[in-house]
């Protein structure tokens, strides 16, 4: 046996040459436009129910403005009870019809294009990011919660999910129709209203507590609390569309996985189908590389293996339409059938608006 050791050496793995990006990335432009929209239309639902609510609540003095159907959108549950209605009978509810066609365009979104819902029209989602971006000016980075401890906590809004789901479940479509016409649940948008504007010492700390997280954690209550969110994920499974990443163009920089808010490793998968992807096109906006990264269809039939090429990516301005188009043909199709407004008379509301805070759940 000689003295020498022979060691054997892997050969070092080859550099990629990039093919830089020509055109500039507006992906985020227009998203953040989008999401400036939706934040102004939730604003003036808002400002326009609180008139609607405050005329009531005076007796009929004052200014009256009509009831924005629109506000329904912060009543999911109400939505997914009437869409279980109109599932079982083919009729749309009378109380918060607005709300079911809110949650079917919702849903529908994210049947299409992975859970935009969540990046791009949620104002709640809009909030959480600017938060992370405090966070990241403040301490200059968002805290990474450990695996052990992150994916159980992400668990979380799936068991927030099946237990509002179980209940739905249990109820037949008399019983829901019943609920819903309870004072209860005709003015469950007005005690909506009146939980934000005579908040609880509890809530309050709770709604703080959930700040200051979000601020420290990118995402916090989308990520592991917000059962909304949690379906729209489950939804978007079956979307077409997804992030998919081109292994030969891509040079493994690892910018699009650290970019990701959902903390994916965007750069270790050829198509990004998780659950988490809410279609906010950041690891496309930070990838240097041309054609590495697509929001699209699947790949091309004549695409080899090693060079896949993938067919109709979907461009920001295009995704923006999708989400225009969703949304507001929707609304249009409610309003042209006469599905959008909830049609009780005034008197009604002005017996039950001054004493919302005095219905109680029907079950309790």
């Amino acid at each position: 046996m000689g003295s020498h050791t022979s060691i054997l050496t892997a050969p070092a793995k080859q550099k990629k040459r990039l093919i830089r990006r020509i055109a500039l990335d507006n992906s985020q432009r227009v998203r953040h436009i989008v999401q400036f929209a939706f934040v102004l239309l939730n604003a003036w639902l808002g400002v326009q129910f609180y008139f609607w609510a405050r005329y009531f609540e005076r007796g009929g003095i004052g200014l009256q403005v009509p009831r924005p159907p629109g506000a329904e959108g912060w009543l999911p549950i109400a939505g997914l009870m009437n869409f279980k209605v109109f599932v079982s009978t083919g009729r749309v509810p009378e109380i918060h019809p607005a709300a079911m066609f809110l949650f079917m365009a919702f849903a529908g979104l994210s049947l299409i294009a992975k859970k935009a819902f969540c990046s791009w029209i949620c104002p709640v989602g809009t909030l959480s990011e600017a938060l992370a971006r405090l966070g990241k000016k403040i301490f200059r980075r968002n805290f990474l919660l450990p695996r052990w401890l992150d994916i159980p906590l992400r668990g979380l809004k799936y068991l927030l999910l099946a237990f509002f789901v179980s209940i739905i479940g249990t109820m037949s479509a008399a019983a829901i129709n019943e609920f819903m016409h309870t004072p209860y649940g005709i003015i469950a948008d007005v005690k909506m209203l009146n939980f934000f504007r005579d908040m609880s010492e509890t809530a309050a700390i709770v709604l703080a507590v959930l700040v200051l997280l979000s601020v420290l954690v990118e995402n916090f209550w989308c990520r592991y609390l917000c059962p909304y969110g949690a379906l729209m994920g489950l939804a978007s499974l079956v979307s077409p569309l997804k992030i998919r990443r081109n292994p030969m163009a891509c040079i493994d920089c690892a910018k699009c996985a650290h970019a990701c808010p959902a903390n994916l490793p965007v750069d270790k998968l050829v198509q990004i189908r998780s659950v988490e992807c809410t279609a906010c096109m950041s690891c496309i906006a930070s990838c240097p590389a041309e054609d590495a990264l697509q929001f699209s269809l699947g790949p091309a039939r004549k695409a080899s293996p090693l060079l896949p090429r993938f067919r109709r990516p979907v461009t920001p301005l295009a995704m923006a339409a999708i989400v225009a188009f969703i949304f507001l043909g929707t609304v249009l199709v409610a309003r042209a059938t006469n599905h959008w407004q909830t049609h009780l008379p005034n008197a009604l509301y002005q017996e039950l608006v001054p004493n919302a805070n005095q219905a109680t759940h029907p079950g309790y």
